[in-house]
């Protein structure tokens, strides 16, 4: 069966299979919500809005991953991102993130560059196995715009480019 579809095909279903999903549940809902009768057309009601809320999430996901080819993996265990690439690599704690930034110059491939509170850098590529697994993590940093982190990803600048930044804490 893996013969059946061409491998870019293949490709394109598993990197959207979630919208996929999501829109047969806002469906199944519009379906529910015209045909139910009673307590079935406000289920089918509930089912169109979490079909649209969880279409959206999912379109941002798949805009965001790359096909995964790169250097190195990601891992991402209890808020905690590891790197491990051929050459380099690091640890650190989500909560300690600092700055976040997209370095299109980098070699083979354009990289994600994350700064800790400490001054530790990863550079991270943006096609790393794993990598699809960063949206989730920038997503839950606070006051980050992840259509901006989208659109900085879909149109890549010549220099690098600081997409989010948390001002130091200061001790007095």
């Amino acid at each position: 069966m893996d013969d059946f579809f061409r491998p870019e095909v293949r490709a394109f279903f598993l990197r959207w299979r979630e919208v996929f999903f999501a829109a047969a549940l806002a469906l199944f809902g519009i379906w529910w919500a015209l045909t139910g009768i009673g307590i079935t057309q406000w289920l089918g009601v509930i089912f169109i809005v979490l079909g649209v809320a969880w279409a959206v999430a999912a379109f941002q996901r798949a805009r965001f991953a790359q096909d995964g080819d790169g250097p190195g993996v990601v891992q991402i265990r209890e808020r905690r991102l590891a790197y491990f690439g051929p050459l380099d690599g690091g640890v650190m704690d989500v909560a300690d993130l600092s700055k976040l930034e997209i370095d299109p110059t980098s070699h083979p491939d354009p990289s994600w560059v994350l700064t800790s509170i400490e001054g530790q850098v990863i550079a991270i590529p943006i096609n790393a196995a794993g990598a699809e697994d960063l949206f989730d993590v920038f997503a839950s940093l606070p006051e980050i715009k992840t259509h901006t982190v989208l659109d900085v990803l879909s149109h890549t600048p010549d220099a690098r480019v600081t997409v989010w930044s948390r001002v130091k804490p200061l001790l007095h």
